[in-house]
């Protein structure tokens, strides 16, 4: 082989390389982003709370500013994910793909997206405040939470309110107003993985943002399309093992970039 000839191989070689990198990272799918202030809230409920759970005692957090993805992870975005790292995609019909909120993801599955982005999950605390979005009510929508204002099963209202349909399937994000911050279906549609393993609240004066280090189950929030109106409500947490996997439940993406 003549120098001509190895020269032409190294530049084959060289853009190559080069396009599959290009390749690698024109698969990374968009993500619409909301920024969130920094702040002190209240976690948790009220006693009066109708519906509430003995582990939502009230406790004041402070939390830094940070990013949090406008709407829940589609099947479209995590499918772009199990394609460049070959691994099996979640299974559902092909008409609940798309734009619709992936679902059948393990809290396992979720971090490796989040890793893959180059983001991370929301800590529970972070995951109220924003769902919150500066009101202390049961939902963001007040007292009430209609089946106009989001996608759960209506035919059990919350506290003897007016009953609704039941969608019986998830719907493509950003089908409904968003909360006061921008950030859409933190009320029903699919429940949503938290970064932080389960644990009773800290009976503490100091603020703190993160759950416990270690545990059994992570946290998960938000209601679903599957669950009646009670779930949904801004404090509720709900638990299970990190290898889980449902038909309601997905995530969405923090980032503090």
């Amino acid at each position: 082989m003549n120098k001509k000839t190895k020269n032409i191989v190294k530049l084959i070689v060289f853009f190559s390389a080069f396009f599959l990198i290009v390749a690698s990272f024109a698969q990374k799918p968009t993500i619409e982003w909301v920024n969130i202030h920094a702040g002190t809230f209240t976690m948790g409920s009220p006693a009066s709370e109708v519906g509430r759970s003995n582990d939502e005692m009230q406790h004041q957090i402070l939390l830094d500013a940070f990013k949090m993805s406008k709407y829940e992870i589609t099947f479209e975005q995590f499918d772009a994910f199990c394609e460049d790292t070959k691994r099996e995609k979640p299974g559902i019909d092909i008409l609940h793909r798309g734009k619709n909120p992936v679902v059948f993801v393990s809290w396992n599955d979720a971090k490796a997206f989040a890793d893959w982005m180059g983001c991370r999950l929301p800590t529970e605390a972070e995951w109220e405040y924003a769902c919150r979005a500066g009101t202390s009510t049961p939902f963001n929508t007040g007292k009430n939470l209609s089946i106009w204002q989001a996608n759960y099963d209506g035919r059990f209202p919350y506290n003897n309110n007016a009953a609704g349909k039941y969608r019986d399937k998830t719907m493509p994000v950003g089908s409904f107003a968003p909360n006061a911050w921008g950030l859409y279906d933190m009320h029903g549609n699919v429940f949503e993985w938290c970064s932080d393993w389960y644990g009773e609240y800290p009976i503490s004066d100091q603020p703190i943002a993160t759950g416990p280090p270690e545990g059994t189950h992570k946290i998960f929030r938000g209601g679903s399309w599957y669950e009646d109106a009670q779930p949904c409500r801004s404090a509720y947490r709900y638990k299970s093992f990190s290898s889980a996997r449902r038909n309601d439940l997905g995530f969405r993406l923090v980032s503090n970039e």
